[in-house]
């Protein structure tokens, strides 16, 4: 099987809902516990084999390029200093993946930002993880892997849904509306063929309670239905509306993630995250912990 190498990362929104910390510090360089959230999803797409990563920025983006630039100073610092534990992990960064960028100079929405990159793919199939959303496997089979599987067997794209446990967050997201009888691949993957997808439906609209999920597998084809999605609320593409397009011309999957999604796109979900990613570090959990059940 001819599995997918590359991927695009989204990282060009404005994140408003962080104002003032983001004015200058784009939301994708927020810190949970030691990292910046999009070093996270740089290594999630790295687990899954991608090779070549496009990172779609905009203006007041640049800290994220010099992230992943190799700070030869600094290693050098470490060096002499004898700090090779952390020499190690800064070393790290920027091999990766080969990581290149490109910046999107107005904000016309995610299916716009998606459209940097079809000179990057060409032919090829490709990954989209949104810059602000960390997923985690608990421990199975990396998510997006399994989606990549699905993919090369199939030739059709895939969305990752997340099954929304209270019924009121259908009004959040985009809902996918897909066929109850399940299919698996060769290797027993389940996945289910998409019907149709519905941005932020009512809870009495809502077909199903399995949320489009920040994470895509796309075949080339997409970039020709963005072409035709005419621009929607607040003049932005929307690549609910791209993807409804590719629905009922080619075919559309989903895979139920079976991690757990973690959104950055918000204070009081940014400030869980770093609660929940500390109590599963050794090296934090235990005084955390403590601290919390003080604070009670």
């Amino acid at each position: 099987m001819n599995m997918v190498k590359k991927a695009i990362i989204p990282a060009a929104g404005l994140g408003t809902r962080f104002l003032p910390a983001t004015i200058a510090q784009p939301k994708e360089m927020l810190i949970v516990v030691d990292k910046p959230v999009i070093q996270y999803v740089v290594e999630e797409a790295v687990t899954a084999g991608i090779e070549e990563i496009l990172i779609v920025t905009g203006r007041n983006k640049r800290t994220i390029e010099d992230h992943f630039d190799p700070p030869f100073e600094l290693e050098e610092a470490l060096r002499k200093k004898g700090k090779m534990a952390q020499l190690k992990e800064v070393e790290k960064i920027s091999k990766l993946a080969h990581l290149h960028f490109v910046r999107q100079h107005e904000q016309l929405g995610l299916a716009d930002a998606i459209y940097q990159g079809r000179h990057f793919v060409g032919s090829d199939p490709f990954a989209v993880l949104l810059g602000d959303t960390i997923i985690t496997s608990n421990g199975k089979e990396n998510c997006l892997l399994a989606m990549t599987k699905i993919q090369a067997e199939t030739g059709k794209s895939v969305v990752g849904g997340e099954y929304l446990k209270q019924i009121e967050d259908v009004e959040r997201y985009g809902i996918i509306d897909y066929d109850k009888k399940g299919l698996k691949t060769s290797t027993g993957i389940e996945y289910s063929s998409v019907r149709d997808l519905i941005e932020k439906p009512s809870i009495k609209e809502a077909p199903s309670r399995l949320a489009v999920s920040a994470r895509y597998i796309f075949t080339p084809e997409i970039f020709k239905y963005i072409e035709q999605t005419k621009p929607g609320k607040g003049g932005e593409i929307q690549i609910t509306d791209s993807m409804r397009l590719l629905v009922k011309n080619e075919g559309l999957s989903t895979y139920q993630m079976n991690g757990k999604r973690y959104d950055i796109g918000n204070k009081i979900d940014y400030i869980k995250t770093n609660i929940e990613f500390a109590l599963q570090r050794e090296e934090t959990k235990g005084e955390i912990a403590e601290f919390i059940s003080r604070i009670k």
